[in-house]
């Protein structure tokens, strides 16, 4: 995760992590191919309240 001066724009903190969405249907997957396996998304969020800052596709790539 990169390290940001982020602040929570819903509760005020600035302590972030990160997790992700990986098994099954959680992969984002490319419209119109059928045979991909997709990619892993990734969640930048406040761990005070849950609050989303940031959603990344890992595999930018697979698209």
């Amino acid at each position: 995760m990169k390290q940001e001066n982020r602040v929570c724009k819903t509760c005020g903190s600035s302590n972030f992590t990160e997790g992700e969405m990986r098994n099954g249907y959680a992969n984002v997957m490319p419209i119109g191919k059928p045979f991909s396996f997709g990619s892993p998304v990734i969640f930048i969020f406040c761990k005070q309240c849950g609050e989303v800052a940031s959603i990344i596709i890992e595999k930018p790539e697979k698209f």
